[in-house]
């Protein structure tokens, strides 16, 4: 079994220095958590898998393939494979688990 604390997940992440961090990778499913502080830029393209966010933590909105949503701490947003969507009007830092089905670039073309 692998579990996973969400704090000792942020400090890993904080000390790389970046917004996202993966924790698991097998080939049906991939998790990481992304931190996104408040006012700003989430520079996300379209992926080629299915992907899920929870936020755990923070206020924002999210543009998914041409809407709007409000998010904040408990809501859940479904992203289907190649449809644009970012994170936008971040409010308080976005804490958010990130979950790709299958594995993040498992459907990419060629070396990612």
């Amino acid at each position: 079994m692998d579990a996973f604390e969400i704090k000792q997940l942020l400090d890993q992440r904080s000390r790389t220095q970046r917004a996202y961090l993966e924790f698991l990778r097998v080939p049906s499913l991939s998790a990481g958590v992304y931190v996104l502080p408040a006012g700003g830029i989430d520079p996300q393209q379209p992926h080629t898998e299915d992907e899920v966010y929870y936020i755990a933590s923070g206020r924002g909105a999210i543009y998914v393939a041409g809407e709007n949503c409000d998010v904040a701490a408990g809501s859940v947003v479904f992203v289907k494979a190649g449809d644009e969507h970012r994170f936008h009007s971040i409010v308080e830092e976005l804490v958010i688990l990130v979950f790709f089905a299958p594995a993040e670039y498992a459907n990419a073309p060629g070396d990612i």
